[in-house]
C-alpha cells in the first residue's frame, strides 16, 4: 500500500475512520466543556487538569483487568458499545447542578469503558491493512493520527466558541451527540467479523499476556517510551486552561495543528531508513520548546511553541511500528490496547502531577518542570536503548578427571 487514496479503497477502512473521527472530535469538546465548567466552580488548576484528562487515570485498571477482550470480543459490536457508553456518560455530565463527586464518578468509568476500546480499534485497523504488511498498519495510523489533529482542532475551535457563548453544558450535549454517530458508523458499516483470539476474556488471561508482553526488553523499551515522555507533554497541555482561561482552545487548536504535522511527516515524507533513527530527535523537540514557558511568554508566542513542540508527537508512529514488528500478530490487539492504555494512564497522572505542581506554583512553572521531565527520560531510555541486552551466564564445564 502506498498512497492514503489506496487506504480509502479498503474495506471498512472508511467506517472505521469515520467512526474514529466522531469519537475524537467529541472528546476534545467534552474534555474542554468538562475542564472549563470545574475550573469555574473551583478556581483549581489540579481539579481542571483531572477533570479533562482523568479518564485516561482510569485506563490502568482497565488494562490490567479488561484488555484481554480486544481480541476477544466481535469488533464490531465492542466498539458500538463502547461509543454508545461515552453518548450516555457525556449526556450525564450536561445535567445542571452534578454534584462533582457523581461527575468524576462518570470520568472514572469513561477511563475504564476507553481502555478497552483503543485495543479492539488498533487491533481491528491492524487485521483491516494485514494484506499489506506493518506498513500498511504505520501509513493506517498516521492517517488516523492526521485526523486526531484535525478533529483537535476543529472540536477544540468549536468547544471554544460555544464556551465564549454559553455555559459548558451545550458543548456537553452535542459531545453526546457526536459520540452517538460514532457509534452509528460503526454498528452499520463495519462488517460482522470473529474474534481475533479464542476463549473467554478474563483477568487472569489479561495478567498473562500482560507480562508476556512486558517480558521481552525490547518491547519494554518501546512501552516505555511510547507512555513516559508523551504522557509528561500531556500534562503540560493539561494546564492551558489556567494558563490562558480566555485562549485555551487556541492553544489546544495549535497543538493539534503541529501534530497533525509530526504525523504527516512521519507517516509519508521521511525514508524508512530515516524514519528508524527519528523517535529520540523528535521525542526532544516535544519537550525542548516548553522550556520557554519559563519566561511567561504571551499568547501569541506560547502558540507558536505549542505547534512547534507538537510536531514531536509523531514519534510514537516510528514507535508503534517497532512494537509491531516485535509482537506476534495474536497478540496485535491486546499489544497495542496495552500501548494505549499505558500512554493514557501516564497522560492521566501527569496531568494530575501537573496540575498539584501548578497550584503550588503556577501554571508556567509547572509546564516548564513536566518538559524538562519529558527531555530527561527521553535521553535516559535512549542511552538504556543503545546498552547491549545481557546474556546469561553458562555454566562452567566440569573439570576433567
Amino acid at each position: 500500500m502506498r498512497s492514503y487514496r489506496d487506504l480509502f479503497r479498503t474495506p471498512e477502512f472508511t467506517p472505521l475512520f469515520l467512526s474514529a473521527a466522531a469519537q475524537n472530535a467529541a472528546g476534545t469538546m467534552s474534555g474542554l466543556a468538562l475542564g472549563t465548567l470545574v475550573y469555574r466552580a473551583t478556581g483549581s488548576p489540579l481539579l481542571s487538569a483531572v477533570s479533562m484528562f482523568g479518564p485516561s487515570l482510569a485506563q490502568v485498571l482497565g488494562a490490567t483487568l479488561f484488555l484481554s477482550a480486544a481480541d476477544r470480543l466481535p469488533p464490531r459490536r465492542a466498539l458500538t458499545g463502547v461509543s454508545l457508553a461515552f453518548a450516555a456518560g457525556t449526556a450525564l455530565l450536561a445535567l445542571p447542578g452534578l454534584p462533582l463527586g457523581a461527575l468524576f464518578a462518570v470520568v472514572l468509568v469513561q477511563g475504564l469503558i476507553a481502555s478497552l476500546g483503543g485495543g479492539v480499534r488498533w487491533g481491528l485497523l491492524n487485521e483491516i491493512l494485514a494484506a499489506d504488511g506493518r506498513d500498511g498498519y504505520l501509513l493506517g495510523r498516521s492517517v488516523f493520527n492526521m485526523m486526531s489533529g484535525l478533529m483537535q482542532i476543529t472540536g477544540y475551535a468549536t468547544g471554544g466558541a460555544l464556551l465564549a457563548l454559553v455555559s459548558p453544558g451545550p458543548a456537553l450535549l452535542l459531545s453526546a451527540a457526536l459520540y452517538a454517530a460514532a457509534a452509528a458508523c460503526a454498528r452499520l458499516g463495519l462488517t460482522r467479523r470473529p474474534p481475533r483470539a479464542t476463549g473467554r476474556p478474563s483477568v487472569a488471561v489479561t495478567w498473562r499476556t500482560n507480562a508476556r508482553l512486558w517480558s521481552d526488553r525490547p518491547r519494554r523499551l518501546t512501552y516505555l517510551g511510547l507512555w513516559l515522555p508523551n504522557g509528561l507533554m500531556v500534562g503540560c497541555e493539561s494546564l492551558y486552561v489556567p494558563y490562558a482561561p480566555a485562549a485555551a482552545g487556541t492553544l489546544f487548536a495549535c497543538a493539534a495543528l503541529g501534530m497533525l504535522a509530526g504525523d504527516l511527516t512521519v507517516g509519508r515524507l521521511l525514508p524508512p531508513a530515516v524514519r528508524r533513527r527519528a523517535a529520540t530527535p523528535l521525542l526532544l523537540l516535544l519537550a525542548v520548546p516548553y522550556l520557554l514557558f519559563a519566561l511567561h511568554p504571551p499568547v501569541p508566542v506560547a502558540a507558536c511553541l505549542v505547534a512547534f513542540a507538537s510536531v514531536g508527537f509523531g514519534a510514537s508512529l516510528v514507535q508503534q511500528e517497532r512494537l509491531m514488528t516485535l509482537t506476534p500478530d495474536e497478540l496485535g490487539g491486546h499489544a497495542l490496547g496495552l500501548h494505549s492504555a499505558g500512554m493514557l494512564t501516564f497522560q492521566g497522572v501527569s496531568a494530575s502531577l501537573a496540575g498539584a505542581l501548578a497550584q503550588a506554583t503556577s501554571p508556567a512553572t509547572a509546564m516548564t518542570a513536566t518538559a524538562a521531565a519529558s527531555a530527561a527520560v527521553t535521553l535516559a531510555l535512549s542511552a538504556a536503548g543503545r546498552r547491549p541486552v545481557p546474556r546469561p551466564a553458562h555454566p562452567a564445564r566440569p573439570a576433567a578427571e
